[in-house]
C-alpha cells in the first residue's frame, strides 16, 4: 500500500510537470512572437507585421475609435502605413512583456517618432495580445489619445 502510494505521488508529479512545461513552451513561443511584432514595426514592415495577426483580427484602440473594431489585414498595413507617413521615424521600444496564461501577452512599450515638421511625441502604451495557434486575434491597445 505504501509503494502504490509513493508511486501515485510520482505519477502526479510528472503529469504535472509535463503540463507545466507545455504551458511554458507555449508562454515561451508567445514570446517569441511578440518579439519579432516589435521587429517588424521598427522595420516597418507592415506586409511581415499584419500577416502575424489572423486574417481578421478584434483591435480595442482609441485612434480606431471607441470599443472593439474589426481589422483585416490590408486594413493593419494601411493603418501603419499611413503612421509612418505622418511620422517617418516612428519606432517602439518595449520596456517589459508580461505572459498571462497561456494566450496573452501584456506588453508595456513607448512609441516615439518625428513629424516632417520636426515635431516630435513620446507616448507610453500598454498593449494585451492574444495569440491562438500562432497569430494575434486580439489586439487591445491602452494610450492617452490627447
Amino acid at each position: 500500500m505504501k509503494y502504490c502510494i509513493i508511486l501515485l505521488a510520482a505519477i502526479i508529479t510528472l503529469v504535472s510537470c509535463n503540463e507545466k512545461n507545455k504551458t511554458n513552451h507555449m508562454v515561451s513561443e508567445n514570446e517569441k512572437l511578440v518579439q519579432q511584432y516589435f521587429e517588424h514595426f521598427n522595420n516597418h514592415d507592415w506586409e511581415k507585421l499584419a500577416a502575424m495577426y489572423t486574417e481578421t483580427a478584434a483591435f480595442k484602440d482609441p485612434s480606431l475609435g471607441k470599443g472593439i473594431v474589426k481589422q483585416t489585414r490590408l486594413q493593419v498595413v494601411n493603418k501603419y502605413s499611413e503612421l509612418a507617413q505622418m511620422f517617418p521615424d516612428v519606432k517602439d521600444k518595449v520596456i517589459q512583456t508580461y505572459p498571462s496564461g497561456s494566450n496573452h501577452i501584456i506588453v508595456e512599450f513607448v512609441s516615439t517618432g518625428t513629424a516632417p515638421d520636426n515635431t516630435k511625441f513620446e507616448l507610453p502604451i500598454c498593449t494585451i495580445f492574444t495569440i491562438e495557434n500562432g497569430k494575434i486575434s486580439k489586439d487591445f491597445s491602452y494610450f492617452d489619445n490627447f
